[in-house]
């Protein structure tokens, strides 16, 4: 499987005093280090070496979130307030919820 598929993640640690190198996909895996293309490297080594273990031991692997498929559509559930507040708010604006709550989440 190609790892370079993953995604991954450099943030700074003021505890560590290091970048840390992340996997979204696999959030039990870090690599620290002084720099930031050391971090990625590393973690980018330690998701390949995991991977082939899993491989190894026929074990599921996280598909990437790059390689998935997206239906656009999720259920969010609020409160009947909430709910009313927004439909006004839809109404006022002479859009759809859907629109509405859309043009929100991208904003």
């Amino acid at each position: 499987m190609n790892t370079n598929y993953y995604t991954y993640k450099i943030t700074w640690s003021p505890e560590d005093n290091q970048y840390v190198g992340l996997c979204i996909e696999f959030p039990s895996v870090s690599w620290l280090s002084s720099s930031a293309e050391e971090a990625l490297k590393g973690v980018r080594s330690v998701v390949s070496d995991v991977v082939r273990d899993m491989q190894k031991n026929e074990e599921d692997i996280p598909e990437p979130f790059e390689t998935k498929k997206y239906s656009g559509k999720f259920i969010v559930r609020v409160t009947p307030e909430c709910h009313k507040r927004l439909a006004i708010e839809a109404a006022e604006a002479h859009v759809s919820l859907n629109r509405l709550i859309n043009s929100r989440l991208t904003a």
